[in-house]
């Protein structure tokens, strides 16, 4: 494998900003994709170069080198804190440590990030200091236009569900009809979604000259009722006015308003089902599944009935090859997919680590990240992801830091660097019970602590002993941040002789127990609730779900990230509270059921001080300010 891992001497101090390491290293010493995939074995034909330094991987390279599996590692995190506890930078810096240090074949899967929260408060997802993906700028902005496609695609089909609405309330039946049937050329002739809508409907003609005026009625009418509407449209900027909007106010669309919104963009279903696909195959049908609404009889109307899954596909084909990259010491990223983990399963694609699998070999190591808590991003990961991927992780990796306990202590952000060992102990009990449920899941958990210069060693030593006694493999500490891969030599042979270790990987719910119960069983056995509560209309959703085929779905919890319960206030490890289940969803296409613990936003607002406050491009091409 081609590395480039830092000299001493390379390492300065103070640590520069991140996107001053990022454009140093890319000046310097950044390796041509070309070589850096040729290191890891991808054959040039399944290459798709976007400049010299990112490429597209063609599905082809699963194939190529089919039966080969190396180690597969997720990494989570404790439940975060403003503080930030560094999981990105941590992936990363632990991919440099066994690449560049280890020298064993290494792939980081991580999620692309979103333009709202990189213009926003949180900033991008390349890590940080010298354990970042590069180029940098491209990470955190356009990558290979994956978001950009999405996006597309889900307006496509927005403005296909208004159109078609519109177009029935306003045309009579033989009308609509006659004009669904006849292309351009005036020749009447069925479209292959209209085809697969008349076997659905169980009409057998397939001359559009000689279906009965019953069966052209039944054909030509969706009847959506637009108060059932669930497709939203998304653009990838936090704006906190769109999240509720009027459309259809225009004079030509004849007063057919309706109340609709915009979600962010990595909240599209669409993405979802990206990340979730397994082949090319599975894509297409997961996007002609999509239930958009219902109709006035209340059956299902998908982006299939509506005609254009295959246009979205077309607009999406390319999104599914994950795009190759490199960290800052020249071992392999691949990027793909971005759902948020407080409102889809929070993990990037299965394609892309399968790929990563199949390159690495039986003694090389594949580590996915899981997005936010693990209570969050790693649960799903276990019970969504690795449901649908048929793959078992062998060991995770769980990362926390000093600072954030003490927060989960109560300690406020500006004291979190004040020596404080009794809040660590305290605050100790959030990190115990992610340690707890990784037991539960039988897979050997290490625990990383992302140092920091406010550390004490007795802070530091109280955490690994902690950790150890609550049934860690492992706690060690790293400082990739401020050494790069060599920072992380301890922690990546931590995991190493972690994923040597028997596993006994099982799922917290069979796919055969009803949604109640799955849903019941998360509160209780991740989050440690007495229970839940159920608003009526729920209860009834959950019975027509089970009614319609749904039942056997695993669930994605939407709920805050900063909790293991549904109130971000409960720090720690609470307990004695019970969740209440809100409102309840269905993702046909993600094929996953979501129950609302609380009111979860779809789409961020911008903060007072945006970060978009400090980008710029200076006088020579270079963006500025990033992070």
């Amino acid at each position: 494998m081609s590395t480039q891992a830092y000299e001493e001497a390379e390492l300065k101090w103070p640590v520069p900003s991140d996107i001053e390491i990022a454009q140093e290293r890319a000046a310097t010493s950044i390796l041509p994709i070309k070589e850096v995939a040729e290191s890891v074995g991808i054959h040039e034909d399944d290459l798709i170069l976007h400049g010299k330094y990112k490429a597209k991987i063609a599905l082809s390279s699963m194939q190529r080198a089919e039966g080969r599996k190396g180690k597969y590692v997720v990494v989570c995190g404790i439940n975060p804190t403003p503080l930030g506890e560094g999981k990105s930078t941590t992936t990363i810096g632990l991919t440099q440590a066994l690449g560049a240090h280890l020298n064993k074949k290494v792939f980081a899967c991580v999620r692309q990030p979103s333009q709202g929260p990189t213009f926003g408060i949180k900033g991008g997802a390349a890590g940080g200091g010298y354990s970042q993906a590069i180029p940098m700028e491209d990470f955190n902005l356009h990558g290979t236009g994956d978001i950009h496609a999405i996006t597309a695609a889900n307006n496509l089909l927005a403005a296909a569900i208004d159109a078609r609405v519109f177009h029935e309330a306003t045309q009579p039946d033989e009308a609509l009809y006659r004009r669904l049937v006849t292309t351009s050329s005036g020749k009447k002739v069925f479209a292959e979604p209209m085809l697969r809508r008349l076997e659905r409907l169980g009409i057998k003609e397939t001359d559009p000259d000689k279906l009965t005026a019953e069966e052209r009625l039944k054909f030509a009418r969706l009847n959506i009722d637009p108060a059932t509407i669930s497709w939203r449209r998304v653009t990838d900027v936090n704006d906190r006015f769109l999240r509720s909007i009027e459309v259809g106010k225009g004079p030509a669309e004849k007063g057919k308003t309706r109340e609709t919104g915009y979600d962010i963009s990595v909240a599209s279903e669409v993405m979802a089902i990206l990340a979730l696909a397994t082949s090319f195959a599975d894509y297409r049908q997961r996007l002609r599944d999509i239930v958009v609404a219902r109709d006035t009889s209340g059956g299902p109307v998908t982006a299939d009935d509506i005609g254009c899954a295959g246009a979205m596909l077309a607009l999406l084909k390319d999104t599914i090859e994950p795009t190759l990259m490199q960290t800052l010491e020249g071992t392999p990223v691949l990027v793909h997919a971005g759902p948020f983990g407080n409102i889809a399963h929070g993990n990037s694609s299965i394609i892309a680590d399968k790929i990563a699998l199949s390159l690495v070999g039986d003694d090389g190591f594949v580590l996915t990240e899981a997005g936010f808590g693990a209570d969050m991003g790693g649960e799903k990961f276990f019970n969504i992801k690795c449901r649908a991927s048929g793959l078992a992780p062998d060991a995770a990796v769980i990362v926390a830091t000093v600072r954030a306990l003490k927060f989960h202590a109560g300690v406020p952000v500006a004291k979190a660097g004040t020596p404080n060992v009794d809040a660590v102990k305290e605050g100790f009990a959030n990190l115990g019970r992610h340690i707890d449920n990784f037991k539960k899941f039988g897979i050997p958990a290490v625990v990383v602590i992302n140092e920091f210069g406010t550390d004490t060693k007795e802070e530091l030593q109280t955490i690994i002993d902690l950790s150890k006694a609550s049934g860690a493999f492992d706690a060690v500490l790293s400082s990739h941040w401020r050494y790069g891969g060599r920072g992380a030599v301890q922690a990546a042979e931590a995991v190493v002789k972690a994923s040597e270790q028997p596993s006994n990987f099982k799922f917290t719910y069979p796919d055969e127990l009803s949604l109640r119960e799955k849903i019941e069983t998360i509160c209780k056995e991740i989050y440690g609730a007495d229970g839940c509560t159920f608003a009526d209309h729920v209860e009834k959703q959950l019975v027509a779900f089970e009614e319609q085929g749904y039942g056997k779905f695993p669930i994605c919890m939407a709920k805050t990230q900063y909790s293991f319960s549904h109130d971000p206030n409960l720090k720690g490890a609470p307990s004695g509270f019970t969740v209440p289940i809100k409102d309840i969803r269905v993702n046909c296409g993600a094929r996953f059921v979501f129950p609302l613990l609380g009111d979860i936003s779809t789409m961020p607002g911008l903060p007072t001080r945006p970060a978009y406050y400090i980008i710029d491009v200076d006088d020579d091409g270079r963006v500025n300010g990033l992070s």
